[in-house]
């Protein structure tokens, strides 16, 4: 079941100033969601404040937020035990097809093949945040909600209070003027994080000049389980299969072509997709609202700073081709739980530099390396030079030949 309105209130941490929380979570979106939940699982104290809480959802009403979510975010989900609330109304996708308009050549992925019942599920963001927010309550973390963080010192920047120098904890003063203290605190508040700012932590952005335009569609032909992306000259064009039968499509599109097809009117738009497309799936005969945003790829400058870290979009945003953007900020929080852990087993100090130097150092590459790998295809695959159109379609055929090139590159797109 849903939560109810009544059930999304506000609950308050035992505080204090001689004894800190363990963590405190900035963000309840999906990765700020995860990652209290996770902490809280393991037996640590725990709050996590947000300025609104999730809208209840509903399955008459999808959300055009839509996620590839790979077998690790399963995992992780599992452990917490939410998947199982998550998954009898997620769309399991078991083949992928990409190709190119302009210069052929195709990649295939067969779940069949690599010996899984799937590939990667399909589920909305408003499904997610939903049952986790549920759980919250549930495990006992102190949601401070709708609360935000207006300013933040570090421990040897004095306490707010007593004006004391501790270096144990940072302690965080939200806007109905209460403090809370804690000896780790995860920024998860978004790609404009305001703790990032907050913190002094800077970021490096590129803006891609394209818009991802989203919407669900209904086809003449059913999506076969399958997830469709064609390389167009203008950018990707992705069919996600959905659970009632309809696909959810990201079309990356420059700004001006975006901002066009969200003016004309739906049978126009119909006929547009279904071209684009070259009618893969027959007509394109239903169109939902449709909504586009900015397309960017945006990383701190770095994760950490002294008892501060950041996850998710708050760390880093990348270019959604491959649909990676919210599994990487869930390996964030993997990583970051395994960290803790260790040094929970020790007695140790959760947030010792050290150990969040080691931690940084592995999100920050991996993060930074597929913020740069989305975009150099995306910049390979959208324009009609020929000399890009001929190494595309030969790297295409390239992959979907030489023996299990494809199972590598998806158990690394899965974390596996």
């Amino acid at each position: 079941m849903s939560p109810s309105n009544a059930g999304r209130s506000t609950i308050s941490p035992r505080t204090s100033r001689r004894d800190p929380l363990d963590v405190a979570v900035v963000g309840a979106g999906i990765v700020g969601s995860a990652a209290a939940l996770a902490f809280a699982r393991d037996g640590l104290r725990v709050a996590l404040v947000e300025a609104r809480a999730p809208t209840p959802w509903r399955e008459d009403a999808s959300d055009l937020r839509v996620y590839a979510f790979a077998q690790d975010s399963v995992e992780l989900l599992d452990s917490l035990g939410v998947w199982r609330d998550v998954a009898p109304h997620a769309q399991p996708c078991r083949t992928m097809r990409v190709w190119d308009a302009a210069a052929g050549g195709e990649l295939r992925f067969d779940a069949q093949r690599y010996g899984r019942g799937e590939l990667v599920w399909i589920v909305e963001h408003g499904l997610l945040a939903d049952r986790l927010w549920a759980h919250l309550q549930k495990a006992g973390v102190g949601l401070r909600c709708p609360q935000r963080v207006v300013a933040v010192a570090q421990g040897g920047e004095g306490d707010a209070d007593d004006g004391a120098r501790r270096d144990d904890a940072v302690a965080l003063t939200l806007d109905d003027h209460a403090t809370l203290r804690a000896r780790l605190v995860v920024a998860a508040d978004g790609a404009d994080s305001p703790l990032r700012a907050m913190a002094g932590i800077g970021v490096v952005r590129h803006d891609y000049g394209q818009r991802g335009l989203v919407a669900f569609v209904a086809t003449e032909r059913p999506h076969e389980q399958t997830a469709w992306q064609r390389f167009l000259p203008t950018g990707p064009l992705a069919f996600l299969p959905f659970r009632d039968g309809r696909s959810s499509i990201v079309w990356t599109l420059p700004d001006d072509e975006a901002a066009r097809l969200l003016a004309i009117d739906e049978a126009a738009f119909r006929a547009e997709l279904t071209r684009a497309f070259d009618a893969t799936l027959g007509e394109v005969v239903a169109v939902s609202e449709r909504a586009a945003f900015p397309l960017r790829r945006q990383i701190a400058a770095r994760f950490v700073e002294g008892r501060i870290v950041l996850c998710g979009d708050a760390a880093h945003v990348v270019h959604p081709l491959a649909g990676q953007g919210l599994n990487i900020g869930l390996r964030d929080v993997i990583a970051l739980r395994e960290t803790v852990r260790r040094a929970s087993a020790r007695g140790a100090d959760l947030a010792a530099p050290h150990r969040l130097a080691r931690w940084h150092r592995e999100r920050r590459s991996e993060s930074s390396a597929a913020a740069f790998a989305f975009e150099g295809i995306n910049r390979l695959f959208s324009n009609d030079a020929p000399l890009a159109t001929l190494a595309r379609g030969h790297l295409l055929g390239l992959a979907g030949r030489v023996p299990g090139l494809d199972a590598l590159l998806w158990k690394r797109a899965a974390g596996l």
